[in-house]
């Protein structure tokens, strides 16, 4: 009698334990869970509605104490996915307290992303400007009443391809509303001269100008990507394709400001392409880069 009395004991104990357990677990699941909200706004300066979503970790504290990531190309996060990547950084504890805002582009991506003061020499990137407003008018506006934030701890902004030159040219321009910038396969070609043209690196890549013409901001952080097998392009012959060399030019001008390698963080991937593959690899890279614990 004793010996099955310990026995039902042991296993009423191990079914507790067991109970115990899954509560520990799916609590801990629910503590790290990734909430995504879907947003629609109509923008008169860029008139047509724009899509994004906001991602949200459980137990955020208030906006004073959050971080906010603005990425441009949204709509291609969910392809990583981003959200299981956040759930795993949250749940690791890697994470200071971030809020990310995925933007989704429109069909006019080419003419909304680029540098504002000048269309490349496509005409490309002509509602960059408008973009800019967009952001510091509409969307900012939208997201501070829709989440009680009439402040954050810091703002930054990130993006892919021609997403990473638009996140850059606006962190420059208004670098007292930022602190880091991400690019992922930066489009830093943009020119304002076709190669057939005249072209000349020293005074065409128009990214490239207007550092070199700016003013140091000595708190902004800068994250570049770059994969070896991004492009096949080498204007100059020299083994190295355009998206590497624009890249490290690009920090040789930063440099050239004042900015030192404490500032300017250089991730190249030698399998790296120009895809989302390679921006999921190197995504996780940027966030413990920038809000690691």
């Amino acid at each position: 009698m004793q010996e099955a009395f310990n026995h039902l004991s042991t296993v009423i104990l191990w079914e507790a334990d067991s109970l115990i357990f899954e509560w520990i677990m799916k609590h801990k699941e629910k503590t790290n869970h990734i909430t995504i909200e879907h947003h629609v706004i109509h923008s008169v300066y860029l008139e047509r509605t724009v899509k994004f979503d906001v991602y949200i970790p459980a137990n955020l504290p208030p906006p004073e104490h959050t971080s906010l990531l603005i990425i441009n190309d949204g709509q291609d996060l969910p392809t990583m996915p981003f959200e299981d990547m956040l759930n795993d950084l949250n749940s690791k504890d890697e994470l200071v307290p971030l809020l990310c805002i995925g933007i989704h582009c429109g069909d006019e991506r080419r003419r909304e992303y680029g540098v504002a003061y000048s269309a490349d020499y496509k005409q490309h990137g002509d509602k960059a400007g408008l973009y800019s407003k967009f952001i510091f008018d509409e969307f900012m506006p939208y997201i501070r009443k829709k989440y009680h934030a009439p402040s954050f701890k810091e703002k930054s902004f990130a993006g892919f391809s021609l997403g990473g030159l638009s996140a850059l040219d606006i962190v420059w321009n208004h670098a007292s509303e930022f602190t880091r910038v991400g690019m992922f396969s930066g489009s830093l070609w943009w020119r304002r001269k076709g190669y057939e043209e005249g072209y000349d690196d020293e005074n065409d890549r128009l990214m490239h100008l207007q550092v070199r013409k700016g003013q140091v901001h000595p708190w902004l952080r800068f994250f570049f990507q770059c994969g070896q097998l991004d492009e096949q392009e080498d204007r100059n012959n020299n083994g190295v394709i355009d998206s590497i060399d624009d890249t490290l030019d690009l920090i040789v001008e930063l440099k050239a400001k004042g900015f030192s390698d404490h500032h300017i963080s250089y991730y190249e991937m030698p399998e790296g392409k120009h895809d989302v593959p390679t921006w999921k690899e190197a995504f996780p890279v940027f966030l413990k880069w920038g809000w690691g614990k």
